[in-house]
């Protein structure tokens, strides 16, 4: 063992006497964490930051998985990161003003039956989890799966629309407001959509950003799908859990919350209660409502992967006394007619 090793295993001990296991414990799951997910240190000092955050976050796992919850918490490929790390990941991006649609989704005159529910996922009107990788586009994915949901209903077929023609074209050269992977917001998504006529498939237009990093090169000439081109986009009534799922019963809609909290990082499955306030930060999409034992909550779509929640699902309590909604899920949501 060379002086260096010596002196990260010495720190190493040190940084992990104060964990509720002993050293071997938490490196034999944290060197089969990062074989699962393929990470890697690159450095002494960083593989020492990156196994005492771990064990940290699993310490946080096993005391609260140890409670009587509406929800546990797991391991992901976000294990690694502390609690400052995270905020720095999730609300690193910035957001364009934000604009008010031409109209509003009130709530219906009588509220829905106590039991009521509804899945577009297994109405067919969702596609597979996808990954945004590590950059800012959470709201092309939001938009995009709105899309793909109000095509789906209106043609009976699923289609996979292109994230990456809104990264790499919707922004201030071509007209838009987005920010590409530094953030934007689905209502001026829409927008551009509309004047730009559609948006390209996800075959002709692959998304590379996750892992590029980058915005990419944007080649407004490539073929729109048909039918693609927003005819306006509405928002839904804010702060009403009522309008919301007056809008879910007809398509999916997509939404902002604040994902910055550990409990949201750590989320593995059941109906999230854990407090997360409304400086919303994240795009994704509510696809459905339901009730588990007694609790309601909204079932939506992230954008991090299936190794993330419930296969890349999570589901946030409904009904709750806070009139933002949980995570602030009810402040800004909107969806698109074609």
């Amino acid at each position: 063992m060379s002086f260096r090793q010596i002196v990260v295993a010495s720190i190493l001990s040190a940084a992990l006497a104060a964990n509720v296991h002993d050293r071997s414990y938490y490196e034999s799951k944290f060197f089969n964490w990062m074989a699962e997910h393929n990470i890697k240190a690159t450095s002494g000092e960083h593989f020492v930051q990156m196994i005492q955050n771990f064990a940290n976050n699993d310490d946080i796992i096993e005391q609260h998985n140890a409670q009587k919850s509406t929800f546990t918490l797991g391991h992901n490929q976000f294990s690694h990161m502390n609690s400052e790390e995270w905020k720095a990941y999730v609300k690193g991006t910035g957001k364009p003003t934000k604009q008010t649609a031409k109209f509003t989704h009130n709530a219906p005159v009588q509220a829905k039956a106590k039991g009521a529910s509804k899945d577009w996922v297994a109405e067919g009107a969702v596609n597979a989890i996808k990954d945004q990788g590590q950059c800012g586009s959470c709201w092309a994915f939001s938009t995009v799966g709105a899309l793909e949901g109000a095509y789906q209903i209106k043609n009976n077929q699923l289609n996979t629309f292109s994230e990456q023609y809104l990264v790499s074209c919707d922004n201030r050269k071509n007209g838009g407001t987005d920010l590409g992977c530094n953030g934007g917001l689905m209502d001026s998504a829409f927008e551009w959509l509309q004047s730009n006529g559609g948006i390209a498939s996800g075959a002709d237009v692959p998304y590379t950003s996750g892992t590029t990093k980058q915005n990419g090169d944007c080649d407004l000439t490539v073929a729109k799908v048909a039918g693609t081109a927003p005819k306006s986009w509405t928002d839904v009534k804010a702060n009403s859990d009522d309008a919301m799922i007056s809008a879910l019963d007809q398509q999916p809609v997509a939404v902002a919350i604040e994902a910055d909290q550990p409990a949201f990082q750590l989320y593995k499955s059941g109906v999230f209660t854990a407090a997360c306030g409304t400086n919303l930060d994240h795009g994704v999409l509510a696809v459905g409502y339901g009730t588990d034992n007694g609790v309601d909550f909204y079932k939506v779509r992230n954008s991090w992967g299936g190794s993330w929640g419930e296969n890349g699902y999570i589901r946030f309590a409904r009904g709750i006394a806070q009139k933002e909604g949980q995570c602030g899920i009810l402040m800004e949501a909107s969806y698109p007619t074609l």
